[in-house]
C-alpha cells in the first residue's frame, strides 16, 4: 500500500465547522464539526478519490506537496 500526500486547505464553514478541498484532486472535498474529525474525514475521502481516478483509468495526480502556512504584518487600505 502506498502513502500519498496531498494538500489540504481547511475552511471555516459558514453554519459551523470545517470543510476541506484538495487542489491536486479537484472534486474532492469532505467536511467536519471538528478538526480531528474533518482529518480523518479526509483521509477517506482522498483514498475513495484516487481508488475512482484509479478505477476510471485517470492519471494519479503528483504526491508530495507540503503547505506551509505563513503570517505576515501588512497594512491594509481602508
Amino acid at each position: 500500500m502506498a502513502m500519498l500526500r496531498f494538500a489540504m486547505i481547511v475552511h471555516e464553514a459558514e453554519e459551523g465547522g470545517y470543510w476541506a478541498s484538495f487542489p491536486e484532486l479537484p472534486g474532492c472535498f469532505t467536511q467536519a464539526d471538528s478538526l480531528e474529525e474533518l482529518r480523518q474525514n479526509a483521509r477517506e475521502a482522498v483514498a475513495a478519490h484516487i481508488s475512482a481516478m484509479q478505477e476510471r483509468g485517470d492519471p494519479l495526480p503528483e504526491s508530495g506537496v507540503l503547505v506551509e502556512p505563513i503570517e505576515a504584518s501588512v497594512e491594509l487600505a481602508s
